[in-house]
């Protein structure tokens, strides 16, 4: 039995990963906005389950969040960074405002919880976090700029967090799902600008209406993608990197044939750019 600490449980894939973790018998933390409405969902799971109120923009309830789970079960096995926000235009189109509420949920928001629970798990000398990106954090097209440079950024500091945590016993999984059918595409999670230049309506703006069409007949399971992610919490050697999904595999495998093949073609111009006597390794 672990104790789960999962961010944005009440929707989409959070709240399908709560449920696993609950039918396979952890204690979990379900760290939402409306802790009541989660509470009742699961009434039967008894002691096993702790609701509590977390808007991760907001340190000061993250941090009571985390000293109550620690009273409560005594310690944090696995932290699920799940809460998110979307945004769904062109990087142009996209107003300050708009864009640094995104950034202020999916970058600062998850370095806000692992500031918080980090601290519990390094105690321990054990533990497992799981951030949830987006194949969009590892591969970008037109529409998703803003919101995908925030998953860059996460997919950045999941990086080094891996690097600087795996000599303290802490494991880091950086997830990158694909198209899944949850409610992402709803206008109840997914933001659009009222902002749209026509110079783009050949890109971001057939991006939108693909969007709109893909809502709800997303190809993922997000039942199997929380099996998946179960699956992982228990491997000794988990990936850094967990793509999930087959349209996940497509654009992360034609990313890498892009990236390989641009780095063959400018490989000599960026070797000249070494001093003579320069030494690599």
């Amino acid at each position: 039995m672990s104790v789960w600490f999962i961010t944005g449980a009440s929707r989409g894939l959070g709240a399908e990963i709560l449920r696993e973790a609950i039918d396979h018998g952890h204690q979990v933390v379900a760290a939402v906005r409306n802790p009541d409405a989660i509470a009742a969902l699961y009434a039967d799971a008894g002691n096993r389950l702790l609701a509590v109120q977390v808007d991760v923009t907001n340190e000061e309830q993250i941090q009571a969040a985390v000293e109550t789970t620690v009273e409560r079960f005594g310690r944090i096995d696995v932290l699920v960074n799940n809460a998110g926000r979307g945004l769904l235009s062109a990087v142009e189109e996209a107003s300050d405002a708009a864009a640094r509420l995104v950034f202020d949920t999916n970058v600062f928001g998850v370095l806000n919880v692992n500031r918080a629970v980090l601290p519990v798990m390094r105690a321990q000398r054990s533990g497992h976090v799981f951030n949830i990106s987006s194949v969009g954090g590892f591969a970008q097209g037109a529409g998703w700029g803003i919101y995908g440079a925030t998953k860059f950024a996460l997919e950045g500091f999941s990086e080094a967090m891996h690097a600087e945590l795996a000599p303290v016993g802490i494991k880091v999984t950086i997830v990158e799902p694909g198209y899944f059918r949850t409610d992402f595409l709803d206008s109840s999670s997914l933001h659009t600008e009222s902002n749209i230049i026509e110079d783009y309506s050949e890109t971001s703006g057939k991006m939108r209406s693909y969007a709109g069409k893909m809502n709800h007949n997303q190809p993922g399971d997000p039942v199997k993608a929380a099996q998946a992610i179960l699956k992982v919490a228990g491997e000794q050697e988990p990936p850094l990197r967990l793509q999930l999904g087959s349209d996940c595999i497509s654009r992360v495998e034609a990313k890498l044939h892009y990236v390989q093949n641009e780095l063959n073609q400018w490989r000599e111009l960026a070797l000249s750019t070494d001093y003579g006597d320069a030494q690599v390794g």
